[in-house]
C-alpha cells in the first residue's frame, strides 16, 4: 500500500504536533514540581507519556503504509504559569487545537480517498473527545475552588492518583 503524499504530509505534521504536546506537558510537569504541586505534576507527566504514545501510533502507521516519517523541529514550550487555572486553560485550549488538527487530517484523508488513514484516525477523533472533556473537567474544578488553598491541596492529592 502506498500512501498519497498529501496524507503523508498531514500525518507527519500531526506526528510532530503530538510530540510537541508531549513536550508541552513535560514542561507543565516541571512547572508544577517547581511550585510544590507534585500531584498536578504527576498528572501532566502522565499526560506527556500519553501524548508520546499518540505520536508513536502515527509513527507506526506511517511505516505500515510504506510512508516516510519526517521529524521536524519541536518548538520550545511555555515554561511557567501564574496559576494552575491558567495552566489548565492552556491545556484545554491546546487540546481544542489538537482536535481541529485531527479533524483537518480526517478531511484530507477522506478527500484523498485514503480509507485506511480515515479509519485509523477515528481512534484519534474519539480520543480527543476524552482529552477535551478531561481538561475541561479539571479547569471547571479549579474555577470552583477559587482562592481556596486547602481545596487546591486536596485536588493536588487527587490529581496525583492518576496512573
Amino acid at each position: 500500500m502506498m500512501i498519497k503524499q498529501k496524507v503523508l504530509d498531514a500525518l507527519n505534521k500531526q506526528l510532530n504536533l503530538e510530540l510537541y504536546s508531549s513536550y508541552l506537558y513535560l514542561s507543565m510537569a516541571a512547572h508544577f514540581e517547581s511550585v510544590n504541586l507534585s500531584g498536578f505534576a504527576t498528572w501532566v507527566r502522565n499526560q506527556s507519556a500519553e501524548e508520546y504514545q499518540h505520536a508513536m501510533k502515527i509513527f507506526d502507521f506511517i511505516h505500515q503504509v510504506n510512508g516516510t516519517v519526517e521529524l521536524a523541529k519541536i518548538d520550545t514550550p511555555k515554561k511557567s504559569w501564574s496559576s494552575p487555572m491558567e495552566l489548565f486553560q492552556d491545556i484545554y485550549d491546546h487540546e481544542k487545537s489538537v482536535t481541529s488538527s485531527i479533524y483537518e487530517l480526517v478531511d484530507i484523508s477522506a478527500s484523498q480517498r485514503d480509507h485506511a488513514a480515515t479509519t485509523f484516525l477515528q481512534w484519534f477523533v474519539n480520543e480527543q473527545v476524552e482529552e477535551e472533556a478531561t481538561a475541561l473537567n479539571v479547569l471547571e474544578k479549579l474555577k470552583m475552588l477559587g482562592d481556596s488553598k486547602n481545596s487546591l491541596f486536596y485536588l493536588d492529592k487527587e490529581m496525583g492518583k492518576r496512573k
